[in-house]
């Protein structure tokens, strides 16, 4: 039996299924919960793609994404742009 990674992302079909999924993992509390989320849609985009969007390595994306690694701001920014993602802030204060 041949098994492959699992990518909830392969699941996920829509763009608001793809947000709900993102926007619940950039609310943990743990930070390494949305660089996987990002990581997995990286994956289902092409690692290839997305290391050429954001001038990183592949092998660089895979450790930065992997949760394993805490990678820059900067890094961050570079994969959700290449991923069409726009980051927002909101207030929490009124």
């Amino acid at each position: 039996m041949e098994t492959t990674a699992y990518n909830p992302l392969d699941y996920l079909q829509t763009p608001e299924e793809i947000n709900a999924y993102l926007d619940g993992a950039f609310a943990d509390e743990d930070p390494r919960i949305f660089i996987v989320a990002l990581g997995y849609l990286a994956k289902k985009r092409g690692m290839s793609l997305v290391a050429r969007d954001t001038g990183l390595s592949r092998e660089s994306l895979y450790r930065s994404l992997s949760g394993e690694h805490n990678p820059g701001f900067g890094t961050i920014l570079k994969v959700a742009r290449a991923l069409g993602i726009e980051l927002h802030a909101t207030s929490l204060v009124a």
